[in-house]
């Protein structure tokens, strides 16, 4: 049997021609096709050694055998064994992956090889052995025993536990491919280095020695030349784990100069894209939050403001900042403004580091533009975004804005505490001053407050705004804008305090109802939030300040005194416009508005029924019954028993009688609705929040007989306006509170100017109620205004149930050029009493706050005559004559002259003289005789009939209760 001797399947040939060792057989030609009789699956040819020497120049010989003797212990010469496949085996062999097999370190057992003992093996590729050397086979190196028919080689290895094998044909194979020896070799240069390739079979099995053990167990010394690498080049033999080193370090640079790179690129092309792509507003475009300021009607006494969320501020142009107001905010927040791109590269360096970190002071070292943006554009995130945001807007603001407009717009947007934001509203809130007249020390006050507004208040803390004001100034001499001398003599200023201000935006007066009102108006005539919030505007009212004034006087000062649960409202509107010049709803801003709220009316509406008479043609000398009247089973009557008898309208509405008015509403046909509709024509609100429709009963099934008597609910702003349209003799004008609405830029968005009003009744109507009411307020208790000057008004009072007791009373009166609505009454709807328990009435409290309310509005303005009335049905205004024509009686008793008889008086004893005396006669009946009767009845007056009832003999002026038609009596006064 022939043994062979096989090298591992690993090793190269050094002369780079065979990539395994494997040779062709001698006159074995590359690419021949396989002779039928070999036996596929022989055993491949010995591999030759390299040459003792030097490698010969002509290369080797043809077929790759090179030229020489042959190695000792190895075959000689010849060709393949006998049955030995001749090429390639059937179907080809895989491709194998590129490389050297994985080394296992020490001798055949794993240990170190044997000292002393030769190793075994050939050099790896490329470098050429020992000369004189010949590397027979030794003990470990793999034998192969081959018999006929016996198993594959790759079979035999693949049996051993530990070894890593591959099939006998692959040598054989590989010089058998087309190109021979060198086409291997060179195929062999592009495997991946560190495994085979998918086609190699192998077969990795636990124990077995590597290349490098059968080497040192055969005697052959290990390889000095350069150890292979991975990649298949060559290098240091004995500097392998330096190598690893090195490659390592060269990742770990590669790696650093990659993350560098992307630092810098990637910021820098996100910049570029942001600033292509960011759209920066022109100068002016940006609607910051402004504060609105609410005037009274002469345009400057201020009575409240609007302040939105960072809105208390005033925007002034740069021009109106003073220059040393500038230079003290620049020294506090960017020195380097004027020279700055917009931004600071080291303050974003600075925040990015602190946001990484997770720092609270994340932000800071911002520019005065920077500053801007974040407060007008992109908000105060603390976040990477946001801050870039921030940069690249800066940056390209900068180039496109000048840099007194972002200064001035800087300055009417940042905070300055105490609730200010801009500049202005911060010089109103330190000094009590607009900007244009702050001093040096004041701006640089306000300029230091900007860093910390709520701690560097110098109210709140006076050390640290002294140094702060102290840092500024320095500053300012630093940037050669104030003398070293001046800051050296300069004081810190006193600034005023939050009280002394009077701030208005607290709203805790009736001013805030006021407001309520304006802002009420403002929506209804289209004007958005938006533009509350961001225009500043300057909202003119049509409240007069001296009539205001006199309705908080009268309504707090007539109430001083008087039980605590009492409540007023007071309401005055212009009849020829309708503005409303005083309101007063209440002391409490925030709190419930008496004035807008719905509460019964009493007597004082009889006026509107009484329109609802006239207009029927019904005149003021109509005559209607004062006595008692049952209706449906209720008894109506006047307070006391107050009557007239069979008496006019118009004394019924001087006396208050509901029993006449009662009967006047029974002769109107379908009267309820005409007096229900008469109020809404005058001005009473078709609807009421809370209330629903009004002056009817619920589920709209109409008014009933009550309504003359004020039983339905009114406001007392509803009130003023229906009284205020008989003053105009008929003419309707909605009551306003707004009168013009003007943005910070000028832009007028309302003018009401000289509203016109609606006719909603005749003057004639209107005159004969005016004239009807004219007595009225001196026949309650001397409420006529002061001065003469005409008024026409009526008292109500409104009964609590059945319980005696009042609910609500009221006063409502005008003149030409005032109408004026008081009621008095309880938060819970409680019982009036003064101060004295007695109960309260319309011609008490109501009429004395009225009549104060009126005086006091009215002072020094010209008394003014209402229009004489047009005659309805022949009678014009209010008759001479009260009640019908009672002749006195036709005859008298004869007179009889006395006569005179002396008498004797005794003076002294027995002496008497005469004195004269007056002696009755006796007096006889005798025919009586005609008496003189004067002219007669009046134009237009009727005769009395025997039959017709006495006038009643009340003159108190107090107003009548009644009942009405329904479950419950409802009575008014």
């Amino acid at each position: 049997m022939e043994i062979w001797s096989v090298s591992s399947p690993y090793d190269s040939s050094p002369y780079g021609d065979d990539p395994r060792g494997g040779r062709p057989a001698p006159g074995a030609q590359s690419g021949l096709p396989p002779q039928s009789g070999d036996r596929p699956g022989g055993p491949p040819p010995r591999r030759p050694m390299p040459p003792a020497g030097p490698r010969p120049q002509g290369g080797p010989a043809q077929g790759g055998r090179p030229q020489g003797p042959p190695m000792p212990g190895g075959r000689g010469p010849q060709g393949p064994p006998p049955n030995r496949q001749q090429g390639p085996p059937p179907g080809g062999l895989p491709p194998r992956r590129p490389g050297q097999p994985p080394q296992r370190p020490g001798g055949p057992q794993g240990g170190p090889p044997p000292q002393g003992a030769p190793g075994q093996g050939r050099p790896p590729q490329g470098r050429p052995g020992q000369p004189g050397r010949a590397a027979p086979p030794a003990a470990g190196a793999t034998q192969k025993l081959p018999r006929p028919g016996g198993p594959d080689e790759s079979t035999v290895r693949a049996n051993q536990p530990g070894r890593t094998v591959r099939g006998a044909n692959d040598d054989i194979a590989a010089s058998a491919r087309p190109g021979g020896a060198a086409a291997a070799a060179r195929a062999g240069a592009g495997r991946r280095p560190g495994g085979p390739t998918s086609g190699e079979r192998r077969a990795t099995v636990a124990g077995g020695p590597t290349t490098g053990e059968r080497r040192v167990a055969g005697g052959t010394p290990p390889p000095t030349g350069p150890r292979n690498r991975r990649d298949g080049s060559g290098g240091d033999g004995s500097g392998g784990d330096g190598s690893v080193r090195k490659s390592r370090w060269r990742i770990v640079r590669r790696t650093l100069y990659v993350l560098i790179a992307l630092a810098i690129v990637v910021p820098s092309s996100v910049f570029l894209v942001a600033y292509t792509a960011v759209s920066v507003p022109k100068p002016g475009d940006l609607e910051t939050n402004q504060v609105a300021t609410i005037f009274a009607s002469d345009g400057s006494t201020e009575i409240s403001k609007v302040v939105p969320p960072q809105g208390n501020r005033t925007e002034v142009s740069i021009d109106q900042i003073p220059p040393h107001v500038r230079n003290a905010v620049i020294a506090a927040e960017d020195r380097d403004f004027y020279t700055n791109p917009g931004f600071s590269v080291s303050g974003f360096a600075r925040a990015a580091r602190d946001n990484i970190l997770g720092k609270e002071s994340a932000g800071g070292g911002s520019t005065i533009t920077q500053q801007y943006v974040k407060n007008a554009l992109v908000g105060d995130e603390r976040s990477m975004t946001r801050k870039m945001h921030e940069l690249v807007i800066s940056a390209k603001m900068a180039r496109q804005w000048s840099k007194e407009d972002i200064l001035a717009a800087y300055l009417n947007t940042i905070y300055f505490g105490r609730g200010a934001y801009g500049i202005d509203a911060a010089a109103k809130s330190y000094f009590g001053k607009p900007v244009q007249e702050l001093t040096v020390a004041e701006g640089a006050v306000l300029a230091a407050t900007i860093q910390l507004p709520s701690m560097l208040d110098p109210e709140k803390n006076p050390e640290g705004a002294k140094t702060r004001w102290g840092y500024v100034l320095d500053g300012m001499v630093a940037e050669n804008n104030l003398p070293a001398t001046e800051r050296q003599g300069m004081q810190y200023p006193q600034v005023v305090t939050l009280a002394s201000l009077g701030d208005k935006n607290n709203d805790e007066g009736p001013s805030g109802l006021v407001k309520n009102q304006v802002l009420q108006e403002l929506s209804i005539a289209g004007i958005s939030e938006q533009q509350l919030n961001t225009e500043g505007l300057q909202i003119t009212t049509t409240i007069d300040q001296k009539a205001q004034d006199a309705a908080i006087k009268a309504a707090q000062g007539k109430l001083e005194g008087e039980p605590e649960n009492l409540r007023t409202a007071v309401v005055s509107i212009d009849p020829r416009t309708g503005a409303v010049r005083a309101y007063y709803g209440g002391s409490d801003g925030q709190g419930f508005d008496f004035a807008n709220a719905g509460l019964p009316t009493g007597s004082s509406f009889k006026a509107i029924g009484l329109a609802a008479n006239l207009e029927q043609g019904v005149p003021l000398s109509q005559l209607y019954d004062s006595s008692p009247i049952t209706v449906n089973g209720i008894k109506i009557g006047n307070v006391e028993g107050e009557g007239c008898g069979m008496c006019t309208i118009a004394e019924a509405l001087k006396r208050s009688l509901n029993t006449s008015f009662y009967r006047m509403q029974l002769d109107m046909q379908n009267g309820p609705q005409k007096i229900a509709d008469m109020g809404h024509k005058l001005g009473i609100a078709p609807e009421l929040p809370g209330v629903g429709a009004t002056l009817t009963e619920p589920g709209g099934v109409g008014p009933n007989n009550g309504i003359v008597l004020g039983q339905y609910q009114s406001r007392p702003l509803d009130m003023a306006s229906a009284y205020a349209t008989f003053a105009a003799s008929g003419v309707y004008h909605a009551p306003h509170f707004v009168q013009k609405v003007v943005t910070a830029k000028g832009e007028v968005l309302l003018d009401r100017g000289e509203p016109a009003g609606e006719q909603r009744i005749s003057a004639a109507v209107a005159d004969n109620v005016t004239a009807a009411m004219k007595p009225i307020a001196a026949y309650s208790r001397n409420h006529n205004l002061a001065g003469g000057r005409e008024s026409a008004a009526k008292t109500g009072t409104h009964q609590l149930g059945d319980t005696g007791n009042n609910r609500d009373a009221w006063m409502v009166g005008y003149t030409p050029s005032l109408s004026t609505a008081v009621w008095v009454g309880t938060e819970q709807g409680d019982a009036l009493k003064n101060y004295g328990g007695g109960s309260v009435y319309g011609s008490g409290l109501p009429s004395d706050i009225w009549k104060a309310t009126m005086d006091g509005a009215l002072s020094g303005t010209s008394n003014e005559a209402f229009p004489k009335p047009a005659p309805i049905k022949g009678q014009a205004g209010v008759p001479e004559w009260s009640a019908p024509y009672t002749a006195p009686s036709t005859t008298v008793a004869a007179i009889v002259p006395p006569v005179i008889v002396p008498s004797q008086v005794e003076i002294l004893p027995g002496i008497r003289i005469p004195v004269p005396g007056v002696q009755q006669p006796a007096v006889t009946q005798s025919p009586q005789t005609p008496v003189d009767t004067g002219p007669g009845p009046l134009p237009g007056q009727p005769t009395a009939t025997p039959e017709a009832p006495k006038p009643g003999n009340g003159a108190n002026g107090d107003d009548n209760e009644s009942g009405g038609t329904g479950a419950t009596p409802t009575r008014s006064r």
